[in-house]
């Protein structure tokens, strides 16, 4: 039975209707089937890797927003068979690449990151820089399963370098929210099993995330500097929770 007063599954109703949207909006069709096609092919696939395990069929929250979330990020006017793929990566890496029961890297990013590096499929970020939908919302899911203080580290760093750089080339230190994607920061940074759980550790990996995103972008890689940054901190997230909480 569906739970409406689920966080997950507030988060998949937002995250659809926000597609939809956006279809509107944009008179986009062919995102909404993108985003429909990834959405189905992470529930199959997930269902699947859990049918093997326990012999029972069941449907998890978290898989439709993996592939909602790849629909978003990926190209939409591309194959339909790479959003299948990025949801066969993205979720076998949920059930194959585990420490201690817990899944390291965020399913999502997993996914997109590979195929953009392998089958060098562009993205699009659909929609991430409605900043005045996406901050409101993000907050809340954000409180409601206590990732604020990732956020938190990860703004004050963004402000500290970007700002600094801005100063540097004077221009506008508001210039640098122009810059942020607010769909990657406020729904694929702060995705719960994959971040630290104690206060300090969600500290350290928002800044850390911040601090490797700036280093990446002025390096200027060739590969995608934010879904790279969130893959590598995601493997300091077992030792960041090891750091011990003051009382």
């Amino acid at each position: 039975m569906i739970k409406l007063s689920s966080i997950k599954i507030k988060l998949v109703i937002f995250l659809a209707c926000f597609a939809i949207f956006l279809s509107i909006k944009d008179k986009d069709i062919t995102f909404l089937v993108a985003t429909f096609v990834a959405a189905i092919s992470a529930i199959a696939i997930d269902s699947s890797f859990i049918f093997l395990k326990e012999k029972r069929l069941k449907i998890n929250d978290s898989s439709i927003i993996s592939g909602l979330i790849i629909g978003f990020v990926l190209y939409s006017r591309q194959p339909l068979w790479i959003f299948l793929l990025a949801s066969l990566f993205g979720i076998g890496s949920k059930h194959l690449i585990k420490i201690k029961g817990r899944h390291l890297f965020n399913p999502a990013a997993f996914g997109i990151f590979i195929i953009t590096i392998f089958f060098a499929a562009p993205t699009q970020w659909k929609g991430t820089f409605l900043w005045y939908i996406l901050v409101p919302f993000g907050v809340y899911f954000s409180y409601k399963i206590s990732k604020l203080q990732v956020l938190t580290g990860y703004f004050l760093t963004t402000l500290f370098l970007f700002g600094a750089q801005a100063l540097v080339q004077r221009v506008p230190l508001l210039d640098i929210f122009g810059y942020l994607s607010f769909f990657y920061i406020f729904v694929m940074v702060i995705e719960p099993k994959t971040t630290p759980v104690k206060p300090p550790g969600k500290l350290i990996f928002g800044a850390g995330l911040a601090l490797l995103i700036f280093i990446l972008t002025q390096a200027g890689v060739k590969f995608d500097a934010e879904l790279s940054s969130l893959l590598a901190l995601n493997l300091s997230v077992p030792l960041l929770n090891k750091i011990p909480q003051r009382r």
